[in-house]
């Protein structure tokens, strides 16, 4: 599956189960929405000045364990799992 960002403005729907502007589910948009905004109380309860470093170093590190936790469960050459 490939993330959508959110395209705003007149473009968001709120009506069925997914937004007709980014197809993302509802679901999906609101617990985006929860981690952005935990992120940002983080920051903020931290005193951070340089916030687009952290957010960076955040995205950063957070990438990285998701490409680690795939490969992970990818099934390894004779067919046992790596990482299992």
């Amino acid at each position: 599956m490939q993330f959508s960002p959110c395209k705003g403005g007149d473009f968001c729907s709120q009506e069925g189960t997914h937004c007709s502007g980014c197809g993302r589910s509802h679901e999906e948009i609101a617990k985006t929405r929860d981690l952005v905004f935990a992120v940002t109380r983080f920051a903020i309860e931290m005193g951070y000045e340089n916030v687009e470093d952290f957010t960076a170093f955040v995205g950063d590190k957070a990438a990285k364990n998701v490409r680690k936790q795939q490969q992970m469960s990818q099934p390894g050459g004779i067919g046992i799992p790596i990482g299992k």
